[in-house]
């Protein structure tokens, strides 16, 4: 006579099923181990790279902020020339260097601020312009300043309607800026240079409404009568 077949609880059928999930991961481990440990192995190597990436960039960054200090002390006496190209066979690293080398770390996006302002300032405008259109960096200041360059040099060219714009987008990048009424200023005047008078007429009321109390404001008045 056949026994009857025991029937199984339900955690002796969760215990069988684990064991053959177990035996059927094994099984595929051991026909696939060798794509399985390239694959981590791989993942590994990508880690370790991040890694490494993320070091170097920290002490490179480290590395141009005390070389950009030690070349502020030029810039800030308008030694521009200098600035730009610090003392060959010295520890006076100058700008262009720094950004050739530290270009891509937060320190060396600051320093191309500056070595756009000291090219400009020496009458280098395309030069001073590619810099500014290479700022990368997340300072909303800094944005600005380099938004704002790029409609200084556009003004230099006598390019009045590239530079209110320039100037407009500079003035709303960061509202906390006080340089915005400045900013929106020139923009205007760059928008009445290049016949564009209702826009400037905005932007002069703009400055009469928000920034009452600046200067930009006193200046804003001259232009509104001249316009009137």
């Amino acid at each position: 006579m056949l026994e009857k077949k025991k029937k199984l609880s339900k955690k002796e059928i969760k215990q069988d099923g684990l064991v053959y999930s177990y035996y059927k991961a094994y099984d595929y481990f051991e026909h696939n181990k060798n794509q399985i440990l390239i694959a981590v192995g791989a993942i590994a190597v990508v880690v370790a790279l991040i890694f490494v990436y993320q070091s170097n960039r920290s002490n490179n960054d480290l590395v141009a902020s005390q070389l950009l200090a030690k070349v502020m002390p030029l810039y800030d006496q308008a030694q521009y020339q200098l600035a730009i190209d610090g003392q060959p066979g010295t520890e006076l690293i100058g700008l262009k260097e720094i950004v050739d080398e530290y270009g891509s770390t937060d320190q060396g996006e600051i320093a191309k601020i500056y070595l756009a302002n000291s090219l400009y300032s020496i009458g280098k405008i395309n030069e001073a312009m590619e810099v500014y259109k290479d700022y990368s960096g997340d300072n909303p200041l800094h944005k600005a300043t380099a938004l704002a360059g790029i409609a200084s040099c556009y003004s230099a060219e006598g390019k009045n309607l590239d530079a209110a714009e320039y100037f407009e987008k500079a003035a709303f990048v960061s509202k906390f800026n006080p340089l915005n009424s400045d900013f929106i200023l020139k923009s205007g005047i760059n928008y009445k240079k290049a016949g564009k008078v209702e826009e400037a007429n905005e932007l002069f009321k703009m400055i009469k409404t928000d920034y009452a109390a600046s200067n930009a404001s006193r200046e804003a008045d001259k232009y509104l009568t001249s316009i009137n």
